[in-house]
């Protein structure tokens, strides 16, 4: 009841009333064409059924006029896509025939309620009714000034009901296919999966050039030395700089700009990384084998960030201590290990934070594993991504 009496103040309730009455442009034309006949439109409407782009058309239609509030949202539960299927033309063609029969239903609301509205207050105002009147009984003057109001109340309440059966049925034989739901599934996935991504990008290049500046700032305070603080100057400022633009491409991404995002660093650059340890005060000894620039997309930049990753750590909980890199192709596999010795006290606990999750996370989306803990009374990082998996 609080719907019906709402419905007059909504404006999908007049748009869905237009809906309603679209087809019955065809109905009247028909009707003066040949009246005898008056379910032909329905067998004229069966060839537009399968035709693919007329489900895009409809589906804009209905998107638009039935439900107003979906229009232009992902989760829309009405489709705009052309036929892909024959399951999708042949409920087209029932929506074609469906929506003919709920708009004759809509046409008998509209016309002849109101008339018989326009009938009961001639009634009441003592004119005399047409030669065929709509009204079976004439009702006293009294009786018809109360009852004038109840067909347009009828109407509108008639307008309300047809108008939920209309999306409801649009919304069933309208809708996305399964293959439609797949797709839009796929694509929310991968959406949801490059957040995440760039999650772990802001964390891993942010945080290794915060790391860095951090210790060379440090260093160069307690070394005291000119040409030092001028080598720490520069490994901050080549540092930063690369944040930037890491940082720069990632903005790029989440304003779902139009301009390619800048080339994600791949292992091919590991070197940028290794004298970015080196610059910090860490003795980097360092062995990458193979034709890594040949190595698969994926790969060589989850790697890249892994490596990347570890180095951070081994800066910000140990400081400038001994670091050995291995990073080879072998197997079909690429095989990525770090290891550190271990300091007597910590900066901060090692082993927690989101750093060592996101190195696990990366491997396994790629089908590899990444293992992490003590190792021969250190630290190690070690990764191995399969290749064939990906290419």
């Amino acid at each position: 009841m609080y719907r019906l009496l709402r419905a007059p103040f909504r404006p999908v309730t007049y748009s869905r009333w237009l809906h309603l009455c679209v087809p019955l442009l065809l109905l009247a034309i028909w009707m003066f064409i040949n009246p005898a006949w008056p379910w032909a439109p329905l067998l004229i409407v069966i060839p537009f059924g399968f035709v693919p782009w007329v489900r895009l058309a409809e589906g804009l239609q209905a998107q638009f006029l039935l439900t107003p509030s979906d229009r232009g949202s992902a989760d829309s539960s009405i489709s705009t896509a052309p036929s892909a299927r024959w399951s999708d033309r042949w409920r087209t063609l029932l929506w074609l025939e469906i929506r003919l029969v709920v708009a004759g239903a809509a046409m008998f609301a509209t016309v002849w309620l109101p008339v018989m509205s326009v009938e009961l207050i001639a009634t009441a105002l003592g004119h005399s009714l047409t030669a065929d009147p709509m009204l079976q009984f004439i009702p006293p003057r009294w009786a018809a000034a109360l009852l004038a109001p109840v067909p347009v109340i009828v109407l509108f309440a008639v307008v309300v009901l047809l108008g939920e059966v209309i999306t409801a049925i649009a919304r069933r034989l309208l809708g996305p296919s399964a293959a439609e739901r797949l797709t839009a599934l796929e694509a929310r996935t991968e959406q949801l999966l490059e957040r995440t991504r760039i999650a772990r990008e802001l964390h891993d290049s942010i945080g290794h050039a915060l790391t860095v500046a951090v210790v060379q700032a440090g260093a160069a305070r307690a070394a005291q030395d000119p040409a030092f603080t001028d080598r720490a100057l520069k490994a901050i400022e080549d540092t930063g700089r690369t944040a930037l633009e890491d940082l720069e491409r990632v903005l790029l991404v989440l304003r779902e700009s139009t301009q390619p995002a800048s080339q994600r660093p791949t292992l091919a650059e590991a070197d940028r990384l290794l004298e970015s340890a080196r610059a910090s005060g860490a003795t980097v000894d360092a062995r990458l084998t193979g034709p890594l620039e040949k190595l698969p997309g994926p790969v060589t930049r989850e790697g890249y960030r892994i490596l990347q990753e570890a180095l951070t750590n081994v800066l910000r909980h140990c400081g400038p201590v001994p670091v050995r890199v291995r990073v080879e192709m072998t197997g079909g596999r690429l095989e990525l290990e770090v290891t550190n010795p271990m300091p007597e006290r910590p900066a901060v606990t090692v082993g927690s934070g989101s750093g060592l999750r996101g190195m696990r996370e990366r491997a396994a989306l790629l089908g590899g594993e990444a293992t992490t803990g003590p190792y021969e009374g250190g630290w190690r990082v070690r990764a191995r991504l399969p290749l064939e998996r990906i290419r």
